[in-house]
């Protein structure tokens, strides 16, 4: 009877494990369409530095293209943004406006830019001063680059696209937030870091001669994506190794 009884809880004890949901690993996925990667990584989600590297899909794996490079992000670190990921319902980092943090996840990218014309195989615009990026939440044009002189003007913050320093002199813009959503962050690039080295206010900057390498390798129908995440999170949302 004893024995029974002990096989019978045993039993009963396999079919709850069994039944048990399986709790599926939430993680990136890269899109195979897409044979270009830009890979930006940091220590931990404060910090402001990082390091840079490209790769490219060779018979589906990823290989590095070139050396590593010192990167400054924003001046309060990473926070997850808007972009090709989903961001984790327990996320205790989100990116949100004016907050000085960069976005991390999985993005796409838009054109190469710059003061004046570049011959590369990537989408390029040179920019003018009249050139905005808007930042303003409450306008129609929040997250969009566009030519002032053309536009009802219906916002009160808003960057240069052709700076008096050498910042914006080459850059690549950043699809974060493409649907505009209010307050979820905007206007992100990569460009030129400041001669002091101090963080951003959300982008990834390097050296001018860095840049102008990268857009250079950039190739518009390799459908280039930027990889950005501290390294706990790159590990555990990355389930191909030849991105570790």
């Amino acid at each position: 009877m004893r024995t029974l009884s002990v096989l019978t809880l045993s039993l009963a004890l396999f079919t709850a494990c069994q039944s048990q949901p399986t709790v599926k690993k939430m993680g990136i996925t890269i899109p195979q369409e897409s044979t270009q990667l830009i890979k930006v990584t940091t220590t931990n989600w404060s910090t402001k530095d990082g390091t840079l590297q490209r790769y490219e899909r060779v018979n589906e794996h990823w290989q590095k293209v070139g050396e590593p490079i010192n990167i400054i992000l924003g001046r309060n670190g990473l926070g997850w943004g808007v972009g090709l990921h989903a961001t984790p319902k327990d996320a205790k980092y989100v990116k949100k406006e004016g907050d000085g943090k960069a976005p991390a996840g999985l993005f796409s990218l838009g054109n190469g830019f710059g003061y004046q014309d570049f011959h590369i195989d990537f989408p390029y615009s040179a920019y003018k001063r009249t050139d905005h990026c808007v930042d303003d939440s409450r306008s129609q044009w929040y997250n969009q680059i566009i030519d002032s002189t053309k536009v009802a003007k219906d916002y009160k913050s808003f960057e240069h696209m052709k700076l008096k320093s050498d910042e914006y002199k080459y850059g690549i813009t950043v699809n974060h937030n493409p649907k505009q959503v209010a307050n979820a962050g905007s206007c992100i690039f990569i460009h030129i870091k400041n001669r002091k080295g101090k963080g951003t206010a959300g982008c990834t900057a390097m050296r001018e001669n860095e840049i102008v390498e990268v857009l250079k390798w950039l190739k518009g129908n390799a459908k280039p994506l930027l990889l950005q995440l501290p390294k706990e999170e790159m590990s555990k949302k990355i389930a191909d190794d030849s991105l570790k």
